[in-house]
């Protein structure tokens, strides 16, 4: 195999490909498969979970295959400084790479030993523009169960399309995200995808205003954005009903400026160590509604001026979950509703229902 192609387009590929490349017993799997044939050279990553592939141009010599260390290709790429790198492998797996006065000659893997990587059927196509999937999964994402000891279906999310409407849900126990948006589309899908390759795939997104091209069997899901292909499996089970969970019949509601309350949870957290387990304490009023937190450092109090529906009440909030969802709202303006202090809470939008979170309130002494 003998290719030369642009450093920097070879270097931009490898370091996407090298962010699913995991620690494993399978030494090939730690490396990327590199494939050259005339004209280009096709680039694939695997961790059985799931792939990632790019293909560049390339002035192929000779075509063949080979794998190479993903951490050891990334840097010397990163550190090489010739326009162009030529890379040429021998029957025993040898790999000579140039780059500018810069050479190296390394041990490659076998093509042969790289797992065959699944592939999706490329039919009944969800196209969606990539800044608006970006959109749904930041807003949606941080609420997904990350710790081992959840429920493996709420370490992924939700993504469903039914008659022309997308709705991307996150849950991990404590709270909930969900993001909707229409798409001119006539194929439905339901299915949950975990959240470190959805996360995946939106990292790789350039234009914003380029389009997605999204590929769903019972089993897998693919993802064309931007000449990469990443396809995962999807996880197993059936996911929450979700809807039964939303409360109904609210109490209380108040209507707040998002940019004035992330401004004062952030203001009085920092007498807070940790965020995740010192509760902001709410007290909702009118007109006047307090924030107050106490922790080992002192206490810290804000007062915020508001029109509250229903009597007065008090509720402790996880502070870093309340920012989340606020941070992650794309209105000035956003209405939340309680059913007292003791059940979760909703954050909406006043005038859209693009996007809903629930928390669930924390224990206050």
């Amino acid at each position: 195999m003998i290719f030369t192609s642009k450093r920097s387009e070879l270097l931009e590929a490898v370091q996407n490909l090298s962010r699913i490349v995991t620690k494993t017993s399978q030494p090939v799997l730690e490396g990327i498969l590199l494939s050259a044939e005339q004209g280009k050279v096709t680039l694939v990553s695997y961790n059985l979970e799931m792939s990632m592939k790019k293909e560049i141009y390339a002035n192929t010599e000779v075509s063949g295959d080979v794998v190479i260390s993903a951490k050891l290709f990334t840097e010397i790429l990163r550190r090489s400084d010739g326009e162009s790198v030529t890379i040429e492998a021998d029957d025993r797996l040898m790999c000579h790479i140039k780059s500018g006065n810069a050479v190296f000659d390394i041990m490659g893997m076998s093509a042969e030993d790289f797992p065959e990587t699944p592939a999706v059927p490329e039919t009944d196509k969800i196209t969606l523009p990539g800044g608006l999937l970006k959109e749904m999964v930041r807003g949606t994402l941080f609420a997904v169960a990350t710790s081992e000891g959840s429920r493996p279906i709420l370490t992924g999310l939700n993504i469903t399309v039914e008659n022309g409407i997308a709705r991307f849900i996150g849950i991990d126990g404590r709270r909930m995200g969900i993001r909707k948006e229409h798409l001119n589309t006539t194929v439905d899908c339901n299915f949950v995808i975990s959240g470190k390759a959805i996360g995946e795939a939106v990292k790789i997104i350039g234009d914003d205003n380029e389009d997605i091209d999204m590929f769903v069997t019972k089993m897998l899901v693919s993802f064309k954005i931007d000449g990469y292909t990443l396809v995962s499996r999807l996880l197993e089970g059936v996911f929450v009903n979700y809807e039964k969970a939303i409360p109904k019949d609210f109490t209380q509601t108040v209507k707040v400026k998002t940019r004035d309350i992330i401004d004062i949870v952030e203001r009085i957290s920092l007498v807070v160590n940790d965020r995740l387990t010192t509760p902001v304490r709410c007290s909702f009023g009118n007109p006047v509604s307090t924030f107050k937190c106490i922790s080992a450092l002192g206490c810290a109090t804000d007062t915020y001026e508001t029109e509250l529906t229903g009597p007065a009440f008090e509720i402790g909030i996880n502070s870093q979950y309340l920012l989340d969802a606020l941070r992650a709202t794309e209105a000035d303006e956003v209405k939340i509703s309680f059913k007292g202090g003791n059940e979760g809470f909703l954050i909406e939008p006043i005038d859209s229902d693009s996007f809903l979170y629930m928390i669930m309130p924390m224990r206050i002494k």
